[in-house]
């Protein structure tokens, strides 16, 4: 995790930028429930109220009103109020004062609109209990009620909270002729009964009161719910483009973080490999190399984009839902806990099953990249030996490896998503369950159910995308860490802190008592090896395979350091100078030529970018390419694939040579690089190198006795250690195994020929 962090310090700015833009979606997606909520609660179920005072009252209603008011309560309450002609107008108030008067008058306006919307049934029970002998209001009519007690009763039909139309009595009227005492007795003991009824179920009983005094009082109800509706829609529409404008900043810039970062990692890998030694390319792969520049970057892009958008925007959002959530008032926090607990167990129990098989995985695909290249490289020598099938069954197990591992895997992790539909909608079914009973104790109202499930499944989601980052990033942690292994694996052969200069370049090298063993080897590749290549004259080095030939010429370009002993350039030990001015002294041909993707010419000034044309003549004619190279229309300009692909081996290590002859260096090194040309090229090439390199040293490395008899020294090597050095006659004369390499290759009259009256 620390080291995914790390690499995006820097785009800080643009991280900063990503987490503004997340608050603003996740401030607008934690606001649209509590709009739904409003929306149904008092926009649907209240028409646009919010408040139990009236915004207009006739002088008739303001005087009920105040029926079950204290003295002091009755003059603050009329204190809130201006009279315009018949009506009685609320003042100018905030939302808080209105908020304020909810809770101050709530008791006597529910008293009043229970007084006012008295049932038939309770009204005929109230008379009964208070008649006079001879009064039985159960068998009368309620106009018979009204003449026996000679007044007018109010009568009315309104829907009941079911829907179903009752008919109601005001008792109002009747209760003006009581005296204060009597009525606060009957407040007091009408209070305890109202509060029973759910707190949410009181509020709707107070709007209704004000909804009812608004309609006499001539205000058009409809309308204002209408202009409640679009108004609180409009603001949901602002913000869902808010959140979409956020949402769509926020993913663009995680992606551009993402590929910032993998554009870095790429560039950092490819220059710390680029300045490795073979010490260090021997300890990674290719294959794994190109693994972890391709596809652990990969990961780690990926991971960065979704991080950004995933791993900042839960606990956002999650921390914002559990904020909404309490001031729901729904209490049922209890059912989130358990989601979330649930929810954790399960992941939890998936990534101890999957993780290990996370890890397994990268390493899976190294192999199986190592051995698609190993064939892919090497198929014309499969099909020449006919093993087609056995390196078929080689990639299948392989592939099959791999193949299993995901398939475990993706099986495992492909429980995570049923199962956390099976705990939201578990979740949401309970929500539903436990919130029916309170809404029909009156403790909730529908709109805030709808809310808190809408907040509920934000946290469980937010929860969700915690748990979904946990099984990415231990992947991602393991490709980092891979990642971080080649960035911090440091080449072993450096520039020195204060590098000599070769001031006066002439091609010198000199091996006094040269010894190297590879890293973790048991045994020197060669021991003990003392010898000077002198700048004009060609030192030859031959031997059998495997006897450290190789070993001793990748020793003067530094790409190893000398385990004991030392090499010098013009009089300088080669580790004392600056690598780019020794490698610029040195013309290297490989064993294996290699060639880039681009063209003839191109690939010749490989090694002098400012190279002429004539130049370029020149090298070809040495190396004996013109001929196939203007065979071709193009010339020089004709194309090379990859790998050298299309051309021949031979016409590669002369393309090889002439890239050498074109940077012009004081040290020519050919590591058995003519082994591909027949003889005739072989002589013309080597008389051609003579007559136009002559100022340079030469150093060739061959298996043919007839490349290198001409050489001014040759040395020979065995087993790692200097066992002849000397002319070709003085070798026949003095050293057995170049004796035995001549015979082996010569004729007997060559060998007398070549080595004088010495026949072996």
């Amino acid at each position: 995790m620390k080291k995914i962090f790390t690499n995006m310090l820097p785009y800080w700015h643009m991280v900063l930028a990503v987490l503004a833009l997340l608050i603003v979606q996740a401030y607008c997606d934690l606001s649209l429930p509590q709009y739904t909520s409003d929306m149904i609660d008092i926009g649907i179920q209240n028409h646009g109220i919010r408040y139990i005072m009236p915004e207009k009252m006739t002088a008739a209603e303001m005087a009920y009103s105040k029926l079950y008011m204290t003295d002091a309560e009755a003059e603050e309450w009329s204190s809130r109020y201006e009279e315009d002609g018949d009506l009685y107008v609320r003042r100018s108030m905030s939302g808080s004062e209105l908020s304020d008067a909810n809770d101050r008058f709530m008791i006597p306006v529910i008293l009043t609109y229970q007084a006012r919307n008295t049932s038939e049934a309770d009204f005929r029970k109230t008379l009964a209990d208070s008649a006079r002998e001879g009064f039985d209001p159960e068998k009368m009519t309620l106009e018979e009620i009204a003449a026996s007690m000679h007044t007018d009763l109010n009568i009315h039909t309104e829907k009941n909270e079911d829907g179903d139309e009752k008919i109601y009595v005001d008792m109002r009227p009747m209760m003006l002729t009581m005296d204060k005492q009597q009525l606060s007795a009957i407040r007091e003991k009408l209070e305890t009964t109202v509060e029973t009824i759910g707190s949410s179920t009181m509020k709707s009983r107070g709007i209704a009161y004000a909804i009812a005094c608004d309609k006499e009082a001539g205000v058009d109800i409809d309308s204002r719910q209408k202009k409640y509706l679009w108004t609180q829609g409009f603001k949901m529409f602002v913000m869902a483009i808010i959140m979409l404008g956020a949402a769509i900043g926020a993913g663009y810039l995680a992606s551009k973080v993402g590929a910032g970062v993998g554009r870095d990692l790429r560039e950092k890998i490819f220059r710390r490999v680029i300045s490795y030694s073979n010490t260090e390319m021997d300890k990674f792969s290719t294959a794994s190399l190109i693994t972890r520049s391709t596809n652990d970057v990969q990961q780690i892009q990926m991971v960065t984009a979704v991080l950004l958008r995933m791993l900042m925007y839960a606990p956002i959002i999650g921390i914002g839902g559990v904020i909404k959530v309490l001031n729901t008032g729904a209490h049922m926090g209890w059912i989130i806990i358990a989601a979330v607990c649930s929810i954790l167990f399960l992941v939890a129990l998936l990534i101890i099953l999957a993780m290990p098989k996370f890890k397994a995985m990268q390493t899976l695909v190294d192999g199986l990249n190592l051995v698609s290249r190993e064939i892919l490289t090497g198929l014309p020598v499969i099909r020449a030996f006919g093993r087609e099938k056995v390196e078929e069954e080689r990639f299948e197990t392989a592939n099959k490896r791999l193949m299993k591992t995901q398939l475990f895997t993706h099986r495992v992790m492909s429980f995570m998503m049923p199962g956390m539909t099976l705990i939201m909608y578990g979740t949401t079914l309970t929500i539903i369950w436990v919130s029916s009973h309170r809404i029909d104790s009156g403790d909730l109202k529908v709109g805030a159910m709808t809310a808190f499930i809408t907040y509920a499944m934000m946290i469980v989601m937010s929860f969700l995308m915690l748990t979904v980052m946990s099984v990415i990033l231990p992947r991602a942690g393991v490709a980092a860490e891979r990642i971080d292994e080649v960035l911090k694996t440091d080449t072993s052969i450096v520039d020195p802190e204060n590098p000599l200069p070769i001031t006066k370049p002439a091609g010198l090298i000199e091996f006094s008592n040269v010894s190297f063993r590879y890293p973790n080897a048991d045994s020197y590749a060669i021991e003990n090896i003392s010898f000077t290549a002198e700048p004009g004259k060609t030192t030859a080095i031959i031997g059998s395979t495997g006897c450290g030939k190789s070993t001793l010429i990748n020793l003067i370009p530094r790409f190893y350091d000398v385990s004991e002993g030392s090499i010098t350039i013009d009089g300088i030990d080669v580790r004392k100078v600056k690598m780019s001015d020794l490698r610029k002294e040195i013309g290297l041909v490989p064993q294996k030529g290699v060639l880039f993707s681009g063209t003839i010419s191109s690939n010749l000034r490989f090694g002098a970018p400012d190279a002429d044309a004539e130049a370029l003549n020149l090298a070809a004619d040495i190396a004996q390419a013109t001929e196939f190279i203007t065979a071709s229309e193009e010339g020089f300009e004709r194309n090379i694939s990859q790998g050298g692909t299309n051309v021949s081996g031979g016409q590669k290590q002369r393309l090889s040579i002439a890239r050498a002859v074109v940077k012009k260096p004081k040290v020519y090194i050919f590591d058995d690089s003519f082994s591909a040309l027949d003889m005739k090229t072989d002589s013309a090439l080597r008389k051609a190198l003579a007559e136009h390199v002559g100022g340079s040293t030469v150093i060739i490395v061959a298996q043919r006795i007839s490349t290198i008899m001409q050489a001014d020294q040759i040395l020979v090597l065995d087993e790692g250690k200097l066992v002849g050095k000397g002319t070709h006659s003085e070798l026949l004369r003095n050293c057995d195994t170049y004796r035995q390499i001549a015979a082996s290759q010569l004729s007997e009259e060559e060998l007398g020929r070549t080595g004088g009256e010495v026949n072996g």
